[in-house]
């Protein structure tokens, strides 16, 4: 189980992550941020590139806020490796 604190940034050009935003991680979003719509395009993202099913990435706070945490369930190694360069 992976926890990630994340700062989201709604209706950029392309999804894609962005470096980091004090503690968070910064993601970008190619959604605007109406009815649900950049929340399930982070969680497809994050799913997407973390190998994992959509069921197994929740948002667990900050739901209509910048600032979210998730958790993805079942993240192998080599996404978190991945996940870790994006960091950097």
């Amino acid at each position: 189980m992976l926890t990630l604190s994340l700062h989201v940034q709604p209706g950029a050009k392309r999804t894609e992550f962005a470096g980091l935003h004090g503690d968070a991680l910064k993601i970008r979003l190619a959604a605007p941020p109406v009815d649900g719509k950049a929340n399930a395009c982070l969680l497809a993202f994050l799913a997407k590139f973390m190998g994992v099913p959509k069921a197994a990435v929740m948002l667990l706070s900050g739901e209509s806020s910048r600032q979210k945490v998730v958790r993805i369930e079942g993240a192998a190694e080599p996404s978190v490796a991945r996940l870790m360069e994006q960091l950097a």
